[in-house]
């Protein structure tokens, strides 16, 4: 920890803070037996010592700097009960877990809020009149309750703790009005009692709306450096949704059995999320507002126990899970604040070890956080505006990324390399701007600033639209003036002069581009302005948060060659087997195995339709040729790590398998999942070839009589050809759909075939 910085603030209210008898020169003993501590970490001592002796008190502390033993110790110490206001019900279940676990009683903390029904208020209630319990903790809602502030006031109350206090103002993140309410209702429980303010991130404006709304009586203010040197930061680009999550989730299996937090946009994303990693054999659970508080509470200690491997959360709904060996906080969304983003992360490395913090960055993600503001009151949007611009500083800056949160914080950071981001790690190249700046403010100025970005962008990239055409700009001079740089180039310098001030956003009108003096003077006189290159983004190709496959560049074309090798070979090892070619491999296996080349039989069950058995079984001499084949024309392979779709492999399949046992008929079964029957039948056939039976004699019924069954059975048997089309016309007299024949291939492979 840096040097600390004490000092004093005075606050309107003077009333006379409550003394305490109790003494501190034990402080040392109390540690060791409460917690197990043989020694104070920074600046907790002091902490506990000015608390103690009745004064109000402020503490600024990063995540995983021991807050929490701050006001826990000296409650354990202090006659009576800690009231502790915290905003967060995961929270609050966390830290009395804690506690608990290092006393011998459950009593000795209690929590009060919304979860708990009238029997348990009862029980809480009954612990606290007889004086066992010494912490407990309320929602801010608690407190306004007007039968609890009653109940309260007759309590031996040793002091307040508000947790979380960044909550108070409107400038930190999680602003909650009901904190607002805090000082107004710890006075009409007890206007003597001491209080305790504490906060992982606070800007000098946060911290100053702390101490004015709590009305701290001339307290004493503790600041510890907030930096976080065992953090490593890094923000990658979000060039398309299939690329970013399979970067992602190769991410996690190389880190294997580490835990981590993934933190995403909406309730949605966190489920997809969670369900594709469970795809891909990694322990994850989705965590988020619109579960059941008994759902959260079980996946909260799923993760805590390490049951489960990695969280899948909402950046809105927020998180309180005290877990000191979290290793990895990914942000597949832009968080909303800097603070935010600092808060969030802090939960890696809380033990002092290892922690890497990951931001997938797009400007379209920035996009969704500004429209979510759209409708919110003007100070509201000025306020978000700001903090959104701050962290999208943040994002494209070339500098130390720990310098840039420091100085967020008002803390000086005077190395040029903390040698643990990735600007300092791989510095970016910088390119001269000058001429496309000055165009663009240029164009800025001849649209009257009446349009947003996207908009500027389309006309200056010479992209017609049916508005540009409308309103003529596609006849201007600056019309395709920035054709030769793509669209995101464009998009990205506009944001980074809104960071330089020589634009604005309209914030009444929101999102409309504004010249600014400063960039009225530098069209005037224009100067170097240089751009990150390496932070310009790709957003053309990226998927829709909520549709789209979004393949991208994680799509690798079939080796044709190897691919007519390997049918070759199946035929041959059809008929040494004596069976039909697609019972070897179907042709979708074949396709994979000539775009992965797999050289290993291990490797052969990352391919479709391919189980462990099938390539024990089968596979041998289709390694052994693409092996060969790969030496001999000195190919490449590609990353061996191959994600499974959560659709095809995990969800669909096992919806299939449910339906199909129900003797659900197979066009509603595809009809639900907006599937046509042709492409229900190809997903059925991969499941069946790798080994998984399906009950489907309920509709082949209805297809055939069992003469005909018997007949494609028995074709089925004896044919040298994978080709249903080749099928229908040997079979031609019968007169067998697509779909009859497909049906009982499935149904063979499903009795021949493994």
């Amino acid at each position: 920890m840096a040097t600390s910085t004490k000092s004093r603030k005075t606050s309107a209210a003077k009333t006379s803070a409550k003394k305490t008898s109790v003494p501190t020169s034990n402080l040392q003993e109390a540690l060791l037996e409460n917690f197990g501590f043989s020694q104070f970490k920074g600046q907790q001592e002091d902490i506990i010592k000015t608390l103690m002796s009745g004064k109000d008190t402020f503490v600024i502390m990063p995540t995983g700097g021991g807050k929490s033993l701050c006001y826990q110790l000296p409650a354990l110490m202090l006659p009576g009960v800690a009231i502790i206001v915290s905003p967060l019900i995961a929270l609050m279940k966390n830290q009395v877990d804690l506690v608990r676990g290092y006393s011998s009683k459950d009593d000795v903390a209690h929590f009060l809020n919304s979860t708990l029904n009238k029997k348990e208020i009862r029980e809480v209630h009954d612990d606290l009149l007889a004086g066992r319990t010494k912490m407990l903790y309320v929602a801010p809602e608690t407190l306004t309750k007007q039968e609890n502030l009653a109940f309260f006031s007759d309590l031996n109350i040793s002091f307040f703790a508000v947790d979380e206090a960044h909550c108070i103002s409107e400038w930190g993140h999680d602003f909650r009005p009901e904190y607002r309410r805090l000082r107004e209702m710890m006075e009409q429980i007890n206007d003597k009692i001491p209080v305790i303010a504490l906060t992982a991130t606070a800007t000098p404006k946060v911290q100053s709306d702390i101490v004015k709304n709590l009305s701290l009586r001339d307290p004493e203010i503790f600041i510890s450096s907030f930096n976080r040197d065992n953090l490593y930061y890094e923000i990658q680009p979000k060039i398309n949704k299939e690329q970013t999550i399979r970067n992602m989730v190769k991410f996690i299996v190389q880190n294997k059995g580490k835990s981590g937090i993934i933190y995403t946009l909406n309730r949605k994303t966190t489920e997809e999320l969670a369900q594709l990693l469970v795809a891909n054999g990694i322990k994850a659970v989705a965590y988020h507002a619109g579960l059941d508080s008994k759902l959260r509470a079980e996946r909260q200690d799923k993760f805590l126990h390490e049951d489960t491997q990695v969280i899948v959360a909402t950046i809105a709904f927020g998180m309180g899970i005290d877990k000191p060996d979290v290793r990895f906080v990914i942000h597949y969304n832009i968080p909303k604040s800097i603070e935010n983003y600092y808060q969030e992360t802090g939960r890696a490395g809380r033990d002092g070890l290892e922690g890497t913090c990951i931001l997938y960055y797009s400007h379209k993600d920035v996009a969704k956080l500004e429209h979510l503001m759209r409708d919110k009151p003007l100070s509201e949007r000025e306020v978000g505006a700001q903090l959104i611009n701050e962290t999208v500083a943040y994002a494209e800056s070339g500098v130390c990324r720990r310098k840039i949160l420091l100085s967020y914080f008002g803390e000086e950071w005077k190395q040029d390399n903390c040698g643990h981001c990735d600007n300092c790690r791989h510095p970016k190249e910088q390119v001269e701007a000058k001429e496309n700046a000055v165009k663009l403010l240029k164009l800025v100025k001849v649209l009257d600033e009446r349009f947003a970005t996207d908009y500027v962008v389309n006309v200056i990239t010479g992209h017609l639209t049916p508005q540009n055409q409308m309103y003529r700009h596609n006849a201007i001079e600056l019309f395709g003036a920035g054709k030769e740089e793509p669209a995101h180039y464009w998009q990205s310098l506009t944001r980074q002069l809104l960071l330089a001030g020589l634009l604005s956003k309209d914030i009444e009108e929101y999102g409309l581009l504004k010249m600014t003096k400063a960039g009225e003077s530098f069209l005037k006189k224009p100067k170097s302005f240089k751009i990150v290159l390496n932070n310009l983004f790709e957003d053309a190709n990226e998927d829709d948060e909520d549709g789209g496959d979004g393949e991208g560049g994680a799509v690798t074309a079939v080796d044709e060659k190897l691919f007519e090798m390997l049918k070759e070979l199946r035929q041959k090892e059809a008929k040494r087997k004596s069976l039909p070619p697609f019972v070897i491999f179907l042709e979708t296996s074949l396709q994979d195995m000539a775009t992965l080349y797999p050289t290993t039989v291990a490797e052969l069950d990352k391919c479709q339709g391919v189980s462990k058995g099938k390539a024990i079984r089968y596979g041998k001499p289709f390694v052994e040729m693409i092996a060969k084949y790969v030496e001999e024309n000195d190919i490449q392979k590609p990353d061996e790590f191959v994600m499974k779709s959560v659709v095809n492999k995990s969800g669909l399949k096992v919806y299939i398998i449910q339906q199909t046992d129900k003797r659900i008929a197979l066009e509603t079964i595809a009809r639900n999942k907006e599937l046509r029957l042709d492409s229900l039948l190809e997903e059925m056939e991969t499941i069946a070839a790798s080994g998984t039976k399906l009950n489907l004699d309920y509709a082949i019924d209805e297809m055939l009589d069992e003469y005909e069954q018997e007949e494609i059975l028995d074709y089925f048997k004896g044919c040298e050809t994978s080709s249903l089309q080749v099928a229908q016309e040997e079979l031609a007299d019968s007169n067998f759909t697509w779909e009859q024949l497909k049906i009982m291939r499935i149904k063979f492979l499903a009795q021949y075939g493994m």
